[in-house]
């Protein structure tokens, strides 16, 4: 759009301001307040915009343009209902403005009512000039509605009649990805550098294709096409770094990791994964520096902090270990594999009351893996709630039912609370479905398979194998 200077030379901008402040009233065609109310609104001056309107409609009171911006800004202001009683006038006045039915789809949307959007749009297609732009709004609606598939094909259909259209691609490839039609998207792709073999974008966009589906030697060809296009292409360097650490070529990843923070301002990202690539080539105090710059960096990312957590569990210092974690937490308190990692943590500082809390809160967050189950009653065993642990065993029995690495203890268990009949009830189970698992238990409760009724019945159904 064309941009006004304020030097008045006698553009209409200049001209129009001047009006205002001497309050005098001049004269300016239609197509002169179209400009200015554009440019106060692509501005964010919408108070201008709708002066400039109103001594506009005044003085043309029959332009469709002008009522087409008014019908915008009433859209902007969420009057709907006004709007859309002006659109119907004129339609009535030109039924074969493109515009028009534009301008009726974006209420309908806004109403929630896409097919009614589609329809508008399909009759604003046969009048338009700009058949790729309603072809791509059509393929919003198909969006709205989870329709991509067709969504898909109308963007493909825009990209047709305007090849570098960049946005309608991305989109084509965003409802594959939602289809997870990612061997589809490779061949649409391919198809598309046959024909525009200079798009860095679409090479970088078949590179991420090849990387979903674990063609790691084609993304790396596809980002090396990109970047040979584009080399200040940060996403493509970005990419590529991320296949060669797929690859395990982590000291490449490093310098193309280093290389987007050349291009641009570094990031946490970048950092993190320079941390990963340092963890994996048995570089600690490097990964520890490069994961301190993340959180530095970014002080919010939780991963910086898991990565600190992570790193110093590997290497005992459980201290600095929890310390980290509970920077993690405090990001995100909902996150079942940080409480783990802190139950792991206080396990080791031999914290197990914090460690009991902790996996009672990976329950609560319905993390219901038989690890964590056990590794909470173990932890009830050790503090003597006994009775406590038996609960959380019945629980985890509702999902695992027989499983031995429960009825054993269940056994153990009820033995300790001196239920002998629920314990011995348990231990026939638990010997019947997995014999070779009790040496594992006697180790937890010694004393129990030292008792001569429990050690009888262990030696009657070893000798029934």
């Amino acid at each position: 759009m064309q941009q006004f200077s304020n030097n008045r030379d006698g553009l209409p901008l200049s001209k129009f301001e001047l009006m205002l402040k001497t309050n005098s009233v001049y004269f300016f065609d239609s197509n002169e307040f179209e400009e200015i109310i554009l440019f106060y609104v692509e501005n964010g001056k919408f108070s201008l915009a709708k002066k400039a309107l109103q001594l506009g409609l005044s003085q043309h009171p029959t332009s469709v343009a002008l009522k087409l911006i008014e019908v915008e800004l009433l859209i902007l202001d969420d009057k709907l209902e006004l709007a859309e009683k002006i659109l119907d006038q004129l339609q009535d006045i030109e039924p074969s403005n493109d515009e028009i039915y534009i301008q009726k789809a974006t209420i309908y949307s806004k109403k929630g009512n896409h097919f009614k959007a589609v329809e508008a749009l399909q009759t604003a297609l046969i009048f338009t000039e700009d058949e790729a732009e309603i072809l791509s709004m059509i393929g919003m609606e198909y969006l709205f509605l989870d329709d991509f598939d067709t969504a898909r094909f109308n963007f493909a259909k825009s990209l047709d009649i305007e090849y570098e259209n960049y946005s309608s691609l991305y989109n084509v490839i965003y409802c594959y990805d939602m289809l997870e039609q990612h061997n589809e998207a490779v061949v649409y792709l391919i198809k598309y550098v046959d024909k525009e073999p200079y798009s860095e974008i679409a090479w970088h966009q078949l590179g991420r294709q090849y990387f979903i589906i674990n063609k790691y030697q084609k993304a790396l060809e596809a980002f090396e096409y990109s970047i040979l296009i584009d080399d200040n292409f940060i996403g493509a360097h970005l990419e590529k770094a991320k296949v060669l650490e797929e690859l395990g070529r982590y000291e490449e990843a490093i310098d193309f990791y280093n290389k987007t923070m050349e291009l641009d301002t570094p990031t946490s990202f970048a950092y993190l994964r320079i941390g990963k690539c340092f963890e994996k080539l048995n570089e600690p105090q490097k990964a520890i520096d490069f994961y301190n710059k993340t959180v530095n960096e970014d002080p919010l990312l939780d991963k910086g902090w898991l990565a600190l957590t992570e790193i110093y569990i590997k290497n005992k210092n459980f201290h600095k270990a929890l310390f980290y974690i509970k920077k993690a937490l405090s990001i995100d308190e909902e996150n079942n594999l940080y409480w783990h990692n802190f139950a792991k943590i206080n396990l080791n500082l031999n914290l197990f009351e914090e460690a009991s809390r902790a996996y009672y809160k990976c329950i609560g967050l319905q993390d219901d893996r038989l690890e964590v189950f056990i590794a909470l009653a173990d932890v009830l065993h050790f503090l003597g709630e006994f009775n406590e642990a038996i609960q959380v065993l019945l629980d985890a029995r509702e999902k695992y039912e027989e499983d031995a690495e429960i009825t054993y203890r269940l056994a153990g268990l009820h033995f300790l609370i001196q239920k002998d009949s629920e314990g011995f009830f348990f231990l026939e189970k638990s010997l019947k479905n997995d014999f070779e698992y009790q040496s594992v238990i006697k180790k937890m409760f010694p004393t129990i398979f030292a008792r001569k009724e429990v050690s009888y019945l262990v030696q009657k159904y070893n000798s029934l194998l």
